[in-house]
């Protein structure tokens, strides 16, 4: 091949390999979920390549904190564990608000009024129970009863994000509110750690009820574990990890695109195909989890956890007699 030729095929190569826009991607989910994520985009999008950073929720923030503070943030999508943590970042003024099309599918309780996040799946706290457990609980206020001194051991709002917000949820709850966890406390309630060190007590038997996040059970449970996982008549707290564009972001379109991609069809049934309950409406969960509509959802306000976090920590350990 001459060089002009040469040179006319590279010229026409190039507007091809430059056309793939990079979006950089932060977010909580375990790598694996994550790499699924990125890969199902990436082929629906094949113009936007993801590049994406995996940490804990509380480091990832930290880190998201340092770089605006650096006036460097490199983030143009955070895809992180709870709406608490998205609005604090919303009230800063570090989000880019956006109404997806794809909102009318959800709930208004799943997503920013404004537009700042928006929900993906569903990741609700209720009740597991040893199978060699004398009494079957269907509610919360089950496991304040006098009967269950020594016997419930639940993950702390002091460790797990969960639980904390599982805290804020049923202390604004007619009917449970705080006497509810002085209950909990009276009966020496175990409370420490995270949903793991919960789900391993209840599995050995150590402790034969305890407060848990629905998927850990329900999966141990299909594969031959001891236990049985209960959605309390009065309904279940959620963190629902939530998408959101960082304000500032120089690629506002292909990050629009990301979250209307999570919150599709398309995007849910791969929620439900990484074992989780869609956050949207009318997609069908996976095996061994109810649907939607047989999910009552507890009322919760993101703004006022937030605003209430140090409080309800600072209760929550006089209540419990946490030094």
């Amino acid at each position: 091949m001459s060089r002009s030729l040469l040179a006319a095929a590279i010229a026409l190569t190039l507007p091809s390999m430059a056309a793939a826009e990079t979006l950089t991607l932060y977010t909580s989910q375990p790598n694996a979920d994550a790499q699924q994520t990125v890969d199902a985009f990436m082929a629906a999008n094949p113009d936007i390549d993801v590049e994406w950073v995996r940490d804990g929720t509380t480091k990832m923030m930290a880190r998201v904190a340092a770089e605006i503070e650096a006036g460097a943030p490199q983030a143009d999508v955070l895809l992180i564990a709870d709406m608490v943590t998205l609005e604090g970042l919303a009230q800063a003024g570090q989000l880019a608000a956006y109404t997806s099309p794809e909102d009318a599918a959800y709930d208004a309780s799943l997503y920013s009024a404004e537009g700042f996040y928006h929900s993906t799946k569903l990741i609700t706290t209720g009740i597991v129970y040893n199978t060699g457990a004398d009494m079957v609980p269907t509610s919360w206020a089950d496991l304040a009863k006098p009967e269950m001194a020594d016997l419930v051991a639940m993950p702390s709002p002091l460790y797990s994000g969960a639980a904390l917000i599982h805290l804020a949820t049923v202390t604004g709850t007619e009917g449970l509110g705080w006497g509810y966890y002085e209950g909990l406390a009276a009966n020496n309630t175990r409370a420490e750690g995270g949903n793991g060190g919960t789900f391993k007590a209840v599995a050995a038997g150590e402790k034969p009820y305890g407060v848990l996040v629905d998927f850990l059970a329900i999966r141990a449970k299909a594969k031959g574990s001891p236990v049985e996982f209960v959605f309390p008549e009065e309904g279940v707290s959620y963190v629902t990890e939530p998408v959101a564009i960082m304000a500032g972001t120089k690629h506002m379109k292909a990050a629009e695109k990301f979250v209307d991609f999570l919150l599709s069809e398309a995007g849910q049934e791969l929620v439900v195909d990484m074992g989780y309950i869609p956050a949207r409406n009318g997609v069908a969960s996976p095996e061994g989890f109810p649907s939607r509509d047989e999910i009552t959802l507890m009322a919760f306000d993101p703004a006022k956890a937030l605003a209430d976090t140090d409080t309800n920590k600072a209760r929550f350990a006089k209540v419990f007699d946490i030094q």
